[in-house]
């Protein structure tokens, strides 16, 4: 439901739930003399109040060339903010305008947890099973993301326990190589009752493909650059997600204990102390290394991208973003590195770039968007939960009780397993329509156009010597093309 802050009304405060199932949406109109919130994106961009086009804000193209995401309450539209995990918005009238004040105070650290409490595995089970259940549209159909690891599996398992998952299909992507979670995902599924479906990447792109990624930039309410981005439209050819229910295991991360790498947690250790370099390294090509050793502590917990130098010459109006990373470093100086990368990664970069390419694809087919992790009640259970049994901070293992659970219930060894990334080859889509992408970045007004199209061949031509290439093409595309085709924007 939208709501209404008009001139001279009373102060209110905003919030989202514990975890932003439902993140609220706030449009501040131009001359500031009335707001309108919500928690539904789709309704706030469709308001006749809601003026369009709407103008894209600089400093968050700034954010996505440099960062990978814009960190609430910002967005990509100036005049629209995004009200996520631990923060607050303030709405008050001063001197006949509206103003409204943020702040962020993260609710999930370790001091909050209650160490004695017990554990209790059924009503973990029990917990996710309401969180889905309770907010099914049973006539429409249902998909659960699946995969072979630990957060999908666990919301699978507590279905089947429910009894509802004759109902419901299993989908899993179809990779290429060791790292394939497919027949593993299928096993698993047909073992606990459900349906099963694998969703393949196209050989080669045909028209419904084509249209579909078309489709995509043009529906979009936010443009997302997670490396997955393009294999959500081509599953739209393969799956019909139209009013249905879409069940996606993201989100825990941010109270489960978000576990980094032996090497990651050394090198924010040893080479975090080392930002003030950035006065010469942000000056280095994009895919340098040596970057790396400048990085904020902040910026350790899955913040890249070009370099401020290279984003320079391509956006004109970019600004540094070093600053906003080094505040954001200062602010949790004290903390330990895990509550770091939880609010980090899980406040920011999972709300903006890994769950924001199911929220937009809920968006453009008006699907249900049901994330049992982020439910209020699952947040609040595993937030009091005892942190031993939920990772250790030794052997830097995470998610300890659901690897027991799964182990009993469903015969599921993570251990055993080990860590399966979500493999995608995002770059033969890219070179599979290699023209189609060049033009969209080439043409595209945000960039200079002096400096573009030298930058797009030298990340094709050494995308083999450089990896991070790829991943910068593709970043460069994926906000090209959202610009170049979005409904909603001033171009």
């Amino acid at each position: 439901m939208l709501h209404r802050y008009s001139l001279n009304n009373p102060k209110i405060e905003l919030k989202s739930d514990l975890s932003a199932h439902n993140p609220l949406y706030i449009y501040l109109c131009p001359n500031r003399d009335y707001l309108l919130y919500t928690d539904s994106i789709n309704e706030l961009l469709e308001h006749k109040e809601v003026t369009k086009p709407l103008a894209v804000r600089e400093e968050s193209i700034s954010f996505l060339l440099q960062s990978g995401i814009v960190p609430l309450p910002y967005t990509i539209y100036q005049d629209i903010f995004s009200v996520g995990i631990g923060d607050i918005a303030t709405v008050r009238t001063i001197n006949s305008k509206i103003t409204i004040d943020f702040s962020h105070n993260f609710p999930f650290k370790d001091s909050y947890r209650d160490e004695s409490m017990d554990i209790d595995e059924n009503k973990i089970i029990e917990l996710l099973a309401t969180a889905t259940t309770s907010k099914l549209n049973c006539s429409n159909p249902t998909y659960l993301f699946h995969s072979a690891g630990k957060d999908s599996n666990m919301i699978a398992l507590a279905l089947a326990e429910a009894g509802v998952q004759k109902e419901i299909t299993c989908l899993t992507h179809k990779s290429k190589g060791e790292q394939d979670e497919s027949e593993i995902s299928k096993n698993i599924a047909t073992k606990l009752g459900f349906k099963h479906q694998k969703l393949y990447l196209p050989k080669k792109l045909q028209s419904k493909e084509l249209n579909s990624i078309e489709n995509y930039f043009e529906n979009a309410p936010f443009p997302s650059v997670d490396n997955v981005t393009l294999a959500y439209p081509i599953y739209a050819t393969q799956v019909n997600f139209d009013m249905s229910n879409i069940i996606d295991g993201s989100g825990n991360d941010v109270y489960m204990g978000h576990i980094p790498t032996q090497v990651e947690f050394t090198k924010q250790r040893l080479f975090s102390k080392l930002h003030h370099f950035r006065v010469f390294t942000d000056y280095l090509d994009s895919s340098n290394k040596l970057r790396n050793i400048t990085l904020t502590r902040a910026e350790w917990a899955g913040i890249n991208g070009f370099s401020f130098g290279d984003a320079k010459k391509i956006f004109k109006p970019t600004t540094n973003n070093y600053e906003y990373w080094r505040e954001m470093s200062k602010q949790r100086d004290k903390w330990n590195y895990l509550e770091v990368r939880a609010d980090i990664w899980g406040s920011f970069v999972e709300s903006d770039r890994v769950i924001r390419k199911s929220r937009n694809l809920a968006s453009i087919y008006h699907a249900n968007l049901i994330l049992p992790w982020c439910n209020q009640e699952v947040a609040t259970y595993f937030s009091k939960l005892p942190s031993k049994v939920l990772y250790n901070k030794k052997e830097l293992k995470n998610k300890l009780i659901l690897r027991k659970i799964l182990k009993d219930k469903i015969g599921l060894d993570s251990d055993k397993l080990g860590k399966m990334a979500f493999s995608f080859d995002f770059f033969s889509i890219l070179m599979m329509m290699r023209s189609e992408v060049v033009r969209e970045i080439i043409e595209c007004k945000l960039w200079n156009r002096e400096e573009i199209e030298y930058k797009v061949l030298s990340l094709i031509k050494y995308s083999n010597r450089y990896s991070k290439n790829r991943v910068l093409l593709q970043r460069l595309y994926l906000i090209s093309a959202w610009y170049n085709k979005s409904r909603y924007i001033k171009k």
